[in-house]
């Protein structure tokens, strides 16, 4: 999978290139290519915002620098998203359709936002990362490369995801490990006793007990079994 990024600020997708997803960059699982918009400004200053029309706070991107930082790297069937506080909210669904893509191209914009022109020219899809407003597009997209990349074969070992909180549809159960014994806090006694069908009971009860404590609408969209409901009826 390929992603290309269009920023004014190359240098805050450093932390990318650690950990999970900087592995998988070296082990060409994922290919990132960052683009500075900038250098596509034919100012001689790189200037690449100007003032909006009809007033108002702020500078807006200039619809030019950016199309022209497009062209660069858009080919066919690539998907394109311009990261948004007024796009659809990122869920899990979304994470996993996004990661059967080849090709993603992100736009992130900064300021006060982009030339409506051009975003409507490239025909791009918004998606938010939540409904609250951050300085620019650029943590929101390093959030949705991180996302996407770790459904990417490879990257991640399958049970690792399956497991993980909303890929199931609930949230996960608790983790322990050693010491046995901290602040007089015992591991449960389920997960030394070797019996790998009772752990897995275990385990699911737990997670269907954070889901219902924690993110209770979650519930209504999880096939529960009728051991699953007899359970939920119990904790209630």
């Amino acid at each position: 999978m390929k992603f290309d990024i269009l920023t004014l600020f190359p240098e805050m997708f450093e932390p990318l290139y650690k950990s999970i997803i900087g592995r998988a960059i070296r082990s060409n699982k994922i290919n990132i290519n960052i683009v500075n918009i900038r250098d596509f400004s034919k100012n001689k200053h790189k200037k690449v915002d100007d003032t909006p029309y009809g007033g108002g706070a702020g500078m807006v991107i200039k619809p030019d620098v950016v199309y022209d930082a497009f062209m660069s790297v858009v080919k066919k069937d690539a998907k394109i998203i311009y990261v948004s506080p007024q796009g659809k909210v990122l869920n899990q669904k979304m994470v996993e359709e996004l990661s059967k893509e080849e090709h993603i191209i992100f736009l992130c914009g900064h300021y006060e936002g982009i030339d409506q022109r051009v975003l409507d020219e490239i025909k791009c899809e918004e998606i938010s990362i939540g409904d609250y407003i951050v300085t620019g597009g650029e943590i929101p997209t390093m959030v949705l490369v991180d996302a996407i990349s770790r459904y990417k074969e490879g990257v991640l070992k399958k049970e690792a995801i399956q497991e993980e909180s909303f890929s199931n549809g609930l949230l996960e159960y608790p983790h322990y490990t050693r010491p046995e014994i901290f602040k007089n806090r015992k591991i449960p006694q389920v997960l030394l006793s070797g019996h790998h069908e009772n752990i897995k009971k275990w385990r699911r009860e737990e997670a269907i007990k954070n889901t219902y404590e924690k993110r209770p609408e979650l519930l209504k969209e999880v096939n529960l079994t009728k051991e699953d409901i007899e359970y939920l009826e119990k904790i209630k």
